[in-house]
C-alpha cells in the first residue's frame, strides 16, 4: 500500500484519479468553491473554502469569533484516559499509562488542550481536522492544514467517480501538499494508520469527510456582517437620518455648491453629531429611519441566535445578547442551557475526537479504549452534582437490598446494570418473614461462591 500511494501521489497532481495495481483510487476533495452572493451586486459573500470561512467568518465576525471561542475552551477542558470495556457495554474504570504522552505532550510546549484546539478550528473551519504520526518519529503529533489534504479511497470493483461510495472502499491514506496542491512540491504519504481523520459533521455527499459548521449560517453571517456596517455607518455619517434636501427655486447653484460643503463641514461624522442644523432656501425631507424606529436590536439578535444554534453553543453560554436578557440569566435556565450545550455538542464531540485519535494510538489495550475523565472537566461539575445523587441513591438501594438478605456482590452487580434479575438470595430472612418461634433459616449460599436456596429471576 505504501508503494500505492507514493506512486499515485506524483500523479494526481494532474490528474484527479488514475488506476495502479488494479485499484481505482478517488482523491478526495476536501473544499467546494461557491460565492453567495450577497445584499449588494459587487459584494463578495463569505465562501464556503477554508481561507474563506477563517478570514470572513472567524476573523471577520464576531458572533462566530464568540461561538467558536466557546467550543474551543470547552472542548480544550477534556483529558485523555483509557476507559476499560465490559461485557455488558457499559464503560468501565478510568486508567493512564505511559502511552498517553504523545498525547499530553504532541509537540514541543504543546499540550492535549492546544492539540484539542488546533482539531476543533480544523474541522469547524475545514470540516475535517487531520492529525498525523509518523513512524520514524512517534513521539511527535502533526497538525495539517486540513485544505492542502488530499485523502485517498480505494476500490477494486467500481468506476474511479464512484469508488468513494463503493461497497468495498478502503480509506488508504492521505497526501499533504505542503504550501498548498498548487505549490508544486511533493506531497508526503501517510498511510490510514498514520493519521487521525475527525470529521464531527459528515458530509452527507462524501465517504469520508466533513463540512463546518458555519455551512449553513453563512447567509446569516453575511447578515449580521451587513448590519454591522450599517450600524457604523449610521454613527459615521453623522448619526443623523437620511434626508433630501430640495432647493428653493430662488437659491442659485453656486450658492447652494457652496451651502452644501459649509454643511458637510460642520454636521457630518460623529464629532458633529446632534448639532443644531440650520437651513435657509433649503426644503429638508427625512427618507430614512433611525436604529430604534429598525427596530435594530431585535433584527440583528435574533440573526445571532441563528448563527448560535448552528454552532450548538447556546446564547446563554455563548454571552450573546440574545442569551443575556430576561429569564435566561435565571439559575434555572442557565443550568439547563449548559446541560443542553453538554448533552447535544460537548459529548458527541468528545467521543467523536478520541475515537479518531485511537487511530494513531498503536499501543492501546485490548480491554481498553479512549476517553476523557468527566471528572476533570469544570464545566460539567454541575453534572458530576447530579451524577453524585445519582450515587447516593444507588447507596441506598444497595442498602435495602442487603439488609433484606441478598448477596452484596450480587446486589451490586444488578444496581449497576439495572437489571434486577441478576440478585442473588443468601436464604436468610429478616425476623419479621420468619414466624413466631421458628428457627432461621440455614444459608447455603453466601459470599464463598456456594449456590444460594433462593434466587430472583431465576430458578431455585
Amino acid at each position: 500500500m505504501t508503494n500505492l500511494l507514493r506512486a499515485v501521489s506524483r500523479s494526481l497532481a494532474a490528474r484527479p484519479a488514475e488506476r495502479h495495481d488494479d485499484w481505482h483510487l478517488f482523491q478526495g476533495n476536501q473544499y467546494w468553491n461557491n460565492v453567495l452572493t450577497s445584499w449588494e451586486p459587487n459584494h463578495e459573500g463569505i465562501g464556503s473554502d477554508f481561507a474563506n470561512l477563517v478570514g470572513k467568518a472567524f476573523k471577520g465576525n464576531a458572533i462566530v469569533f464568540a461561538c467558536e471561542l466557546t467550543r474551543m475552551g470547552l472542548l480544550s477542558q477534556a483529558r485523555p484516559a483509557w476507559r476499560r470495556l465490559r461485557r455488558s457495554g457499559r464503560g468501565g474504570d478510568l486508567f493512564g499509562n505511559d502511552d498517553l504522552s504523545v498525547l499530553e505532550n504532541p509537540w514541543p510546549g504543546g499540550t492535549f488542550a492546544s492539540l484539542a484546539s488546533r482539531m476543533e478550528l480544523d474541522a469547524a473551519f475545514g470540516g475535517t481536522a487531520f492529525v498525523g504520526r509518523r513512524q520514524e518519529r512517534p513521539d511527535r503529533l502533526l497538525r495539517m492544514r486540513p485544505d492542502w489534504v488530499t485523502m485517498v479511497l480505494g476500490s477494486d470493483a467500481e468506476p474511479d467517480a464512484e469508488a468513494q461510495f463503493a461497497l468495498d472502499a478502503d480509506f488508504l491514506g492521505i497526501m499533504y501538499h505542503p504550501g498548498g496542491k498548487g505549490s508544486g512540491r511533493e506531497p508526503k504519504v501517510l498511510l490510514a494508520d498514520e493519521v487521525a481523520v475527525w470529521a464531527p459533521i459528515p458530509d452527507p455527499m462524501a465517504a469520508y469527510r466533513g463540512i463546518p459548521w458555519p455551512t449553513a449560517a453563512l447567509r446569516e453571517v453575511d447578515s449580521d456582517v451587513a448590519a454591522t456596517m450599517h450600524k457604523a455607518a449610521f454613527f459615521e455619517r453623522g448619526a443623523t437620518p437620511q434626508m433630501i434636501l430640495s432647493l428653493d427655486p430662488s437659491v442659485k447653484r453656486e450658492e447652494f455648491q457652496k451651502f452644501n460643503t459649509t454643511l458637510e463641514s460642520r454636521h457630518a461624522g460623529v464629532s458633529n453629531a446632534y448639532r443644531t442644523l440650520v437651513l435657509q432656501g433649503v426644503t429638508p425631507h427625512v427618507v430614512g429611519k433611525d436604529l430604534h424606529q429598525l427596530d435594530f436590536k431585535v433584527t440583528q439578535g435574533a440573526g445571532e441566535t441563528r448563527i448560535a444554534a448552528g454552532s450548538g453553543v447556546h446564547p446563554v453560554v455563548a454571552a450573546l445578547s440574545e442569551g443575556m436578557a430576561g429569564s435566561s440569566l435565571n439559575a434555572g435556565n442557565f443550568k439547563a442551557a449548559c446541560r443542553l450545550v453538554a448533552d447535544r455538542t460537548l459529548r458527541p464531540l468528545w467521543a467523536s475526537m478520541f475515537a479518531s485519535l485511537q487511530t494513531i494510538m498503536w499501543e492501546k489495550p485490548s480491554d481498553a479504549e479512549l476517553w476523557y475523565p468527566e471528572r476533570e472537566i469544570s464545566f460539567l461539575q454541575e453534572d458530576r452534582k447530579d451524577a453524585a445523587e445519582i450515587e447516593q441513591l444507588k447507596a441506598q438501594t444497595i442498602g435495602a437490598l442487603v439488609r433484606e438478605g441478598f448477596e452484596p456482590r450480587s446486589v451490586i452487580a444488578a444496581v449497576e446494570a439495572e437489571d434486577m434479575n441478576l440478585l442473588v438470595h443468601s436464604g436468610l430472612l429478616s425476623v419479621q418473614l420468619q414466624a413466631p418461634g421458628s428457627a432461621p433459616p440455614k444459608s447455603s449460599g453466601g459470599l464463598n461462591g456456594a449456590r444460594p436456596a433462593i434466587t430472583v429471576g431465576g430458578k431455585p
